[in-house]
């Protein structure tokens, strides 16, 4: 009988957490999204004890050390050390560009993960797949692509924060260092759960299988059904910081109810047909 107390269900979030790349990756999303004026010091410190936590994590549940867990120690590692003993001159420098510096890094790390053909996720998929799954076109496509996606969305967001520092003269714009920055990451973080599942599905099934409603491929809006709530969280932050017009963040928390509420009515029915033969 599955143990579903709440120690062991804490535990299984720690191990799925810990076999997904979103762990290699949030040291860097982390330094992303704090560094700022005045804020290099703390954000490098942050990046770096995330790197170290999740390497001690994994290895104390019997993970291997991955390459992107090393990357992320010895890079944030160096930032670290640039905070401690650089000039108030270079500190002023990086708070202005090294949000930009760290999704320029990750994005030659995935991509060069690419053309070295060993996207970096397939360390991850490897702890949740058996290994006769390992060099299938299959698994091998399905990570290819899920690393193109997290680079062209580092890509995104270093253009996005290019455009903050280059066009706006500052880091720490609303729009630019945040919002469009953490929109790509979620939508990265959705199409890696939601692609797998897609891929699967395209596989011709024999015809002597009986098909069933639950192996239907997920769809389509299910890549964008994150959208609705993050526009209204945005609104009520455009609110808080007083970042925008007034109108502007009340109108972005309407639509993101309303289109909340849409969702939610429509849900319900895909997952009533597919939970009975989920598993």
């Amino acid at each position: 009988m599955p143990d579903d107390t709440p120690l062991a269900r804490k535990h299984n979030l720690i191990d799925a957490f810990l076999e997904s790349p979103l762990s290699g990756l949030a040291p860097w999303i982390a330094m992303s999204l704090i560094v700022g004026p005045g804020r290099f010091e703390e954000a490098a410190s942050i990046a770096l004890g995330l790197s170290v936590l999740f390497v001690v994590l994994g290895h104390r549940r019997g993970g291997r050390v991955k390459v992107m867990e090393l990357f992320d120690v010895a890079y944030f590692a160096i930032i670290a050390a640039i905070g401690l003993f650089a000039s108030a001159g270079v500190i002023t420098w990086m708070e202005l560009w090294s949000g930009e510096m760290t999704n320029i890094a990750l994005v030659v790390f995935a991509a060069g993960s690419i053309l070295l053909r060993k996207p970096f996720t397939l360390e991850y998929a490897r702890e949740q797949t058996p290994e006769e799954y390992w060099d299938s076109p299959l698994f091998l496509r399905i990570n290819y692509r899920i690393t193109l996606v997290w680079a062209l969305a580092f890509g995104f967001s270093a253009l996005a924060g290019l455009y903050g520092v280059i066009v706006l003269h500052t880091s720490d714009n609303f729009w630019t260092g945040w919002i469009l920055q953490i929109g790509a990451m979620l939508f990265a973080v959705n199409f890696t759960e939601w692609y797998p599942d897609v891929a699967r599905a395209q596989i011709p099934a024999p015809a002597s299988t009986p098909t069933d409603s639950a192996d239907a491929p997920p769809a389509m809006s299910a890549l964008f059904d994150w959208i609705p709530a993050f526009v209204g969280i945005v609104g009520a932050a455009l609110l808080i910081t007083d970042s925008g017009p007034t109108y502007l963040g009340i109108a972005l928390v309407v639509i993101g109810l309303v289109a909340f509420g849409i969702v939610r009515r429509m849900t319900p029915n895909t997952a009533a047909v597919a939970r009975p033969t989920a598993r």
